[in-house]
């Protein structure tokens, strides 16, 4: 069992990104932490806090198109190893400001752009290069260990935020972030993959076209990108808001914070090594669209929950279904897509994918002062159980896959 979960870890490549990727992504949550509840105590405004992952996911929207054509151009390690050294830069600019106790709220919305600007390149690059290291028959294992890496970060990150802000305070938080690009950075140094793309003489405009006019040619792609979009525009604002939560509902401070973002990510980690055990197997578009089904019925129930522990209950169970159903989906594309077209296809993917969580996240933070948060969270989980009906009972297309 062990050895089927953890296959993909038998290739020194993947290995490498994925240890990178890890210590990168706990020192990204250990800011965030920190991050969302210092703008929520400087300024007690749900628009605010909803603002920022939104301008950190503009530029992705923006330029993940381009970024993609760029990842089927050019040595992917070397887009990569740029958008890591954009976010350490931003990261660091913040831990001087924290630390000088001169940081404003504009302070962190200016970094979250400029932090976006550079995931918007390098996460078509990551994600297009991801699959080159191991074989097609282990790419589902890969992606749904590449999953883990991300959400036990999730998990682990705010635990370790919270100790950091209680015994190093903010700054802590920041200059550990800032620390753990190294790690990536070296780790991307070592590969031994290389990826070598073809030249050509089509303009930028002509690539993004002929990745449209491959994904217009996949019937079934449509509906993944369709499904990548409303999973983070309507399951993302739940993480979000969880301050509100905390503060509102519950009436606690960051630590219970911290540990309802942690029952998600304890969550995930469960779907994903759920999924990578699994490794290939059939119907996984009925599989992806059950589990959207839970997360749908998972999301209303935290929302409307006035207990913490089945609060907490709730988070786990939904990012177990949102990690399962987010594997099942990226394996899909991943193995429709052929490995010149990559690049693009896996962009207009990422573009729908982040896409939807500034638009989530702005329509929640617009009706949250209304209607208040249990409720359009609730209205969120009940959505997402009607997208997955309607997909398994009217157009089947992801469904028979």
């Amino acid at each position: 069992m062990f050895h089927r979960v953890f296959k993909a870890f038998h290739y020194r490549d993947f290995r490498l990104m994925w240890m990178g990727a890890c210590m990168s992504a706990i020192g990204t949550w250990m800011q965030l932490l920190a991050q969302g509840w210092m703008i929520w105590q400087l300024s007690h405004s749900a628009r605010l806090l909803a603002l920022d992952p939104i301008l950190q996911a503009i530029p992705i929207f923006l330029f993940s198109l381009l970024g993609g054509v760029l990842a089927d151009r050019f040595e992917r390690r070397h887009m990569l190893i740029f958008s890591q050294c954009v976010q350490m830069s931003c990261a660091l600019v913040l831990t001087v400001l924290v630390g000088l106790h001169v940081v404003k709220v504009w302070h962190f919305l200016s970094a979250s752009f400029i932090a976006g600007f550079g995931q918007a390149f390098g996460g078509p690059a990551y994600s297009a290069l991801i699959p080159t290291l191991v074989p097609k028959e282990d790419m589902p294992n890969a992606i749904a260990l590449n999953s883990i890496q991300f959400n036990a970060a999730v998990m682990v990150g705010p635990a370790l935020g919270g100790l950091a802000l209680a015994k190093l305070g903010n700054t802590g938080c920041f200059a550990l972030n800032t620390l753990s690009f190294v790690f990536p950075i070296v780790a991307l140094l070592m590969l031994t993959t290389r990826f070598q793309p073809e030249k050509t003489t089509e303009t930028i405009l002509d690539s993004m076209k002929q990745g449209i006019r491959f994904i217009r040619s996949q019937g079934a792609m449509q509906g993944l990108i369709v499904l990548g979009f409303c999973m983070t525009g309507l399951a993302v604002p739940m993480r979000t808001f969880l301050p509100v939560f905390a503060d509102k509902v519950f009436h606690q401070g960051v630590g219970t914070n911290a540990t309802l973002l942690s029952m998600s990510g304890m969550g995930s980690v469960v779907g994903a090594l759920a999924v990578a055990a699994l490794g290939h197997v059939r119907n996984k578009g009925r599989v992806a669209l059950a589990m959207f089904s839970v997360l749908g019925a998972t999301i209303a129930g935290f929302a409307l929950s006035k207990s913490l522990v089945l609060s907490c209950v709730m988070l786990f169970l939904s990012g177990a279904a949102m990690m399962a159903a987010f594997a099942m989906v990226i394996s899909l594309v991943q193995l429709i897509v052929t490995n010149e077209m990559r690049g693009r296809v896996i962009s207009v993917y990422n573009f729908a994918f982040r896409g939807g969580m500034p638009m989530g996240n702005l329509f929640a933070g617009w009706l949250v002062p209304i209607f208040t948060a249990p409720i359009v969270i609730a209205v969120n989980g009940v959505l997402l159980v009607a997208l997955s009906l309607y997909f398994l009972l009217a157009q089947r297309r992801v469904a028979e896959l």
